[in-house]
């Protein structure tokens, strides 16, 4: 018995509508597969993505990545050594992006871009300055430009300065040891610190943390540092200056004393090689070197001033007795009361030729001196 046309063709289209869902069931489930698998298996390799994303987004950034991984891990940065980059107030990440590509600190910028989109670094991008060294990955980039606080530090000793003072100096700096420590290793040194700059026993570091400026990596250790700050003062103070000093018959700790006691009684630089005539004049005739400055950095601290030169000084303060106070005890004082510059190093080696034995503040502010051989001289010398 033949069965009627319109009852196959209804089962056929029973058949198809069965297969058609079917497909749509097993469509839903790759596709939740494709929405929840991906994203999981990103993580594993990528970390957690930002939840600002959609189900599209975080999918289709997670194949993106998991397609770009080896190029991910692969070294960006192209630099042959440590480059700075700025970023600005108010920059957009792809302009951002865009600049580390043309000036070549990153091969890949899609990779970088769709790391920073995928994890949501994107938003979170700090304006400053950065340093990128060599070899720096993906993830590495994305990290780094969270943090504006550079890897490296300026840090500036004026000249004159004493320990305390560059002590004082290092809690705003970035460095991470303390204004103590530095305090007691300048003051108890190292035996090889003492045996490299021929030391008298007993003698501190002051005087030799050369006046410059540093730039500093972060982590520098403390030991680091101090040999950073000596190693410079024997680059600077040249074989030629210590010669010269010799030919004089200063050894190197007077010779720096002495640049020590200029530094501080300087204001103008071009007068440094007339006043260290002056005090070499005073020591070639037995006559006392009479400095003030010897005598502030006797006194140490002023509560009163905050800081560590009281100035101006009274006539008791002359009368501190301590091997530093110049007004009482003839010849050099201990060692320097300061850490002098360049300048004033080299005008103890190149002196003027005077035969001065006094100076004098001017009258008119300007921070000059005049500059007398005798005690009359010096007196008539004295403002009205």
């Amino acid at each position: 018995m033949r069965r009627s046309p319109s009852r196959n063709s209804k089962k056929r289209k029973i058949g198809c509508l069965i297969l058609f869902i079917l497909f749509l069931c097993s469509g839903l489930i790759l596709s939740t597969g494709f929405f929840i698998g991906l994203p999981l298996i990103a993580e594993g390799s990528l970390g957690k993505s930002s939840s600002r994303l959609d189900p599209f987004q975080r999918s289709y950034l997670s194949l993106k990545l998991l397609l770009q991984e080896a190029d991910f891990n692969a070294p960006q940065v192209m630099a042959q050594e440590g480059q700075s980059f700025e970023v600005q107030l108010g920059e957009s990440t792809y302009d951002i992006i865009n600049r580390l590509k043309v000036e070549g600190i990153v091969s890949d910028d899609e990779v970088l871009r769709n790391y920073l989109a995928y994890s949501g670094l994107d938003t979170s991008i700090q304006a400053g300055n950065y340093i990128f060294n060599p070899g720096m990955t993906t993830l590495q980039i994305a990290l780094a430009l969270q943090d504006s606080t550079p890897t490296e530090v300026v840090f500036q000793i004026l000249p004159g300065w004493r320990t305390e003072e560059i002590a004082a100096a290092l809690p705003t700096s970035g460095l991470s040891f303390s204004p103590e420590s530095f305090i007691k290793n300048v003051n108890n040194p190292a035996s090889h610190f003492s045996l490299v700059l021929d030391l008298p026993s007993g003698a501190s570091l002051e005087g030799y943390l050369f006046a410059d400026s540093y730039r500093l990596p972060r982590q520098i250790t403390l030991n680091e540092f101090i040999n950073t700050l000596l190693e410079n003062f024997q680059i600077k103070v040249s074989e030629e200056i210590r010669e010269n000093y010799t030919s004089r018959g200063l050894s190197l700790h007077q010779a720096v004393t002495l640049a020590s006691i200029v530094q501080r009684e300087a204001i103008v630089e071009e007068e440094m090689p007339m006043i260290a005539s002056v005090f070499l004049n005073r020591l070639a005739n037995g006559t006392k070197l009479d400095s003030d400055p010897t005598v502030q950095f006797a006194l140490g601290y002023d509560p009163v001033w905050g800081n560590w030169w009281k100035s101006p000084l009274h006539a008791d303060d002359l009368s501190i007795d301590s091997p530093y106070n110049t007004y009482l005890y003839p010849g050099f004082p201990p060692g320097p009361i300061a850490n002098p510059g360049l300048s004033a190093l080299k005008a103890i080696a190149y002196p003027e030729q005077t035969n001065y034995f006094y100076f004098r503040a001017k009258c008119d502010g300007s921070g000059l001196h005049n500059f007398a051989q005798t005690f009359e001289e010096h007196q008539q010398n004295a403002c009205p």
